[in-house]
């Protein structure tokens, strides 16, 4: 969970938003947009609930008691709107994302407090959402009966959001997010995607490339191209032709300014050859790919709906590690998913040996109502679940514990993107995504300097500056 606290309130500026984004890459993408939204309406960005008069919850509805934490959140944001109206001011309250998306009128329902509840394909229409709830509150502010509770839009519109979005403003430490592709047409059993982002949907190749080249003007020297199925991208070029991500990303790599290209999430049913070779040819993609695989077991991908089998995963991993031999490899499993037998999670553990992951990401499979996984027999126990995961946790571990080793020794570049906890540190990531730590100047953020590895960790690296860039260009 993450919040947008970038910015200062410009003099004669009298509003405040607070966004508090949960979840993944691409809410921290939409969270910017709303933000880059609500500017022009006279919005600066607020550090705190308590300073704004816009609080907007970006919620995610991937993982197990989501909605509570939500629900939870907006328990306290409705006790600080009750004060506020004691003194005769007014909080707006909005929840965005997967969860409205799912929830609805329900979350107006059960918190008669929020004010707006907005989809993930609508959050452009906030100027007007605003201006209903507002018009609302004048009413209760008079005493009159409110015409309905909450202003609701959770509609898949016929026109892109991204159609009528403003350019995107500021770059982060020299990273940005760009958004290439929404949606999902996989339906995998286990999933809300395909419900809350619709149906597959990718940007044309003009409106990306606009959009990159404003990010790397703005300062971004390292673009992540974003999309729930973001290989699956098909993008509609200017001749009428389509564009796959191989494509689109050999011309990114031209972009002035652009040095480092990643992308995230792939399916392992759309890493096609054209996509495979770009990762051994084009210098600016990034050695790391996150590749979830969920399960080591044919006969569980199957009832995942996945649509691809262990071998294709092992064949497509050698292919890429020979096309880029120190690729690391990340990827996501669910243990414990309906009629998951030891023998099952036996296999998952056996492709985890076979492969070695950099890291990844694991979890408990937890019933998402509305999936048909929801309503499957033979629902693994709770203890049972939890056994499976520590010990697949433990082996993941281990492997990261020993890519981060192997790199000691090396000198690599590092995108320097954060002060760390102790004075005179920075924070930063290798090409392989890994966190490093150095002791170096503030004014190393944003840009990428030389850095000699020296410790590692579980989960990051220590490392010592040879070459920051200034002495380079001299």
């Amino acid at each position: 969970m993450t919040d947008v606290r970038t910015g200062e309130q410009r003099q004669g500026q009298r509003k405040r938003v607070f966004i508090r984004t949960y979840g993944c890459q691409m809410n921290v993408y939409d969270s910017d947009r709303m933000a880059d939204v609500l500017r022009p309406l006279g919005y600066a960005l607020a550090d705190a609930p308590e300073q704004a008069d816009l609080v907007v919850l970006n919620t995610c509805h991937i993982r197990e008691h989501a909605s509570e934490k939500v629900y939870s959140e907006l328990g306290r944001l409705r006790d600080t709107k009750l004060e506020r109206r004691a003194v005769g001011r007014d909080l707006t309250i909005a929840v965005a994302g997967c969860v409205a998306q799912a929830e609805g009128q329900e979350i107006v329902r059960r918190q008669p407090a929020v004010d707006i509840v907005v989809g993930p394909q609508a959050y452009h229409r906030l100027p007007e959402l605003l201006a209903e709830a507002e018009r609302k509150q004048a009413f209760r502010r008079a005493g009159k009966r409110l015409p309905g509770a909450g202003v609701l839009d959770t509609d898949f519109p016929a026109d892109s959001k991204f159609d009528h979005l403003p350019a995107p403003q500021g770059v982060r430490a020299g990273s940005a997010f760009l958004s290439i592709q929404e949606g999902c047409d996989k339906f995998c059993t286990f999933c809300v995607v395909p419900y809350t982002r619709g149906a597959e949907y990718s940007r044309p190749v003009a409106a990306v490339l606009a959009e990159a080249r404003h990010l790397a003007a703005a300062g971004a020297i390292e673009i992540t191209l974003l999309g729930q199925n973001v290989n699956a991208y098909h993008g509609e070029a200017a001749d009428g032709s389509t564009w796959s991500l191989a494509h689109l990303i050999r011309a990114l790599a031209d972009i002035e300014g652009v040095a480092r290209i990643r992308y995230t999430t792939s399916h392992p049913r759309d890493m096609d050859d054209a996509l495979i070779a770009v990762h051994g040819e084009v210098p600016q993609l990034m050695p790391y790919l996150h590749l979830p695989v969920q399960s080591g077991s044919d006969r569980i991908l199957e009832a995942m709906n996945r649509r691809h089998g262990r071998d294709l995963f092992l064949r497509l991993v050698d292919r890429l590690r020979a096309q880029c031999p120190d690729l690391a490899l990340s990827s996501d499993f669910i243990v414990g998913f309906p009629g998951e037998s030891d023998a099952d999670f036996d296999d998952t553990m056996r492709l985890i040996e076979s492969v070695g992951f950099a890291s990844a990401f694991s979890f408990k499979y937890s019933r998402r109502p509305g999936t048909p996984g929801w309503a499957m027999p033979d629902q693994v126990p709770e203890g049972v679940k939890a056994a499976r995961l520590a010990a697949l946790q433990a082996l993941l571990g281990c492997q990261a514990r020993d890519f981060n080793a192997s790199k000691v020794g090396a000198t690599v570049p590092v995108l320097f993107a954060e002060t760390g906890r102790k004075p005179g540190q920075v924070i930063g990531k290798t090409p392989w995504l890994q966190s490093v730590y150095a002791e170096g100047n503030p004014r190393l953020i944003g840009s990428i300097a030389a850095v000699r590895l020296t410790e590692g960790h579980a989960n990051s690296l220590a490392g010592e500056i040879v070459v920051r860039p200034w002495e380079a260009a001299a």
